[in-house]
């Protein structure tokens, strides 16, 4: 493939931005959402939605797996493997999130594909996320979140769940494949037990597409991107510092280089606009009261600071980082379920 490009940086921008589309598209036709899941499951009983988002985590986990035993790169490369991760700042970080997605409506990955479809709210939660991320990142609140890390982070002896298990005296294959059977196994047989998924063709295809694409992303980045003079950054999909670079790019395109995140969530936001435009189901839409706007501006601001914390979202730990099976992840998907649920439950009262 490289070949019908100048360099490998040109064929991982193009083969990002496409899978930008892919993810866009699928996601807006099947309207794909933990958050959207999560409610449905908690607050109405129906569970289409939630089984959904599993699926996906177990192809994502399966199919990423298989990638990495068959191609050489290393996932445990990737930021999600955290040596002396913070624990507080994951699940806390997990927490901000999983309130400021109930605030918001939506998490970021399903802000873009909003967007791509007309609704003017997700432009709004995307501008504060990205601020929001970027200031937490590398802005006013960078400093004070590196002492925080500082002063909570543990060191680990291992990096990853199939590392823990061989700790046991297992060999690294036996933990691997014993882990991938327990997680993988449990996330298909939840799932796919549930006869409201199995009937639910749009949900059942594109969640098995969508846990394909985080795949791709792993052999576009570490595949495509790899060289070994200036070989591109591990990573897949993941939307909440992306978000924050590709705003930063709008601005400062003259004086930044254009990256895999970037072309990501441009890709995003066309394939959302492309599939609502074909389907008939484009409409703009704009927020009912001022109210509505306070909690937008107020989730999105969660979700900025909560994912730079958390090291990712629903679909960067919940999905992209679950599939390198990195302890961390497991951590901030906790947190984020449980933020979820406290919103809820104050809401409620």
């Amino acid at each position: 493939m490289i070949e019908f490009f100048d360099d490998h940086l040109q064929a991982v921008l193009w083969a990002g931005f496409a899978l930008g589309i892919a993810y866009g598209a699928a996601a807006q036709w099947s309207r794909f959402c933990l958050y959207r899941g999560l409610v449905n499951h908690w607050q109405k009983g129906d569970s289409v939605k939630l089984h959904a988002f599993m699926l996906a985590m177990a192809i994502a986990l399966l199919t990423s797996q298989a990638l990495q035993a068959f191609s050489g790169i290393d996932l445990t490369n990737t930021h999600y493997h955290q040596r002396s991760p913070s624990w507080p700042l994951l699940i806390g970080g997990g927490v901000l999130f999983g309130y400021g997605m109930h605030l918001a409506n939506a998490c970021g990955a399903r802000s873009l594909v909003l967007l791509g479809s007309g609704n003017l709210r997700s432009l709004m939660v995307l501008l504060v996320l990205g601020i929001s991320a970027y200031i937490t990142m590398s802005g006013l609140l960078a400093q004070f979140r590196l002492d925080l890390e500082t002063m909570t982070q543990s060191r680990l002896p291992v990096t990853s769940i199939d590392g823990l298990l061989a700790m046991t005296g297992l060999s690294p294959v036996s933990a691997k494949i014993l882990t991938l059977i327990i997680f993988a196994g449990a996330l298909l047989f939840t799932a796919l037990k549930s006869a409201g998924l199995r009937n639910a063709f749009t949900d059942l295809i594109a969640s098995v597409v969508i846990g394909i694409l985080v795949a791709t992303g792993w052999w576009i980045t570490g595949v495509l991107g790899a060289d070994d003079f200036d070989p591109v950054r591990l990573a897949s999909l993941t939307f909440v510092a992306p978000i924050g670079e590709t705003l930063q790019f709008t601005m400062l395109s003259s004086g930044m280089t254009l990256s895999f995140a970037v072309v990501v969530v441009l890709g995003v936001i066309l394939g959302s606009f492309i599939r609502a435009i074909l389907s008939g189901e484009f409409s703009w839409q704009s927020y009912d009261s001022p109210k509505q706007m306070q909690r937008s501006i107020i989730g999105a601001v969660l979700m900025g600071v909560g994912g730079v914390l958390s090291l990712g979202c629903t679909l960067g730990q919940g999905i992209s980082g679950f599939s390198t099976l990195a302890i961390s992840s497991l951590a901030a998907l906790l947190g984020i379920l449980i933020g979820a649920r406290f919103a809820l439950w104050v809401d409620s009262h």
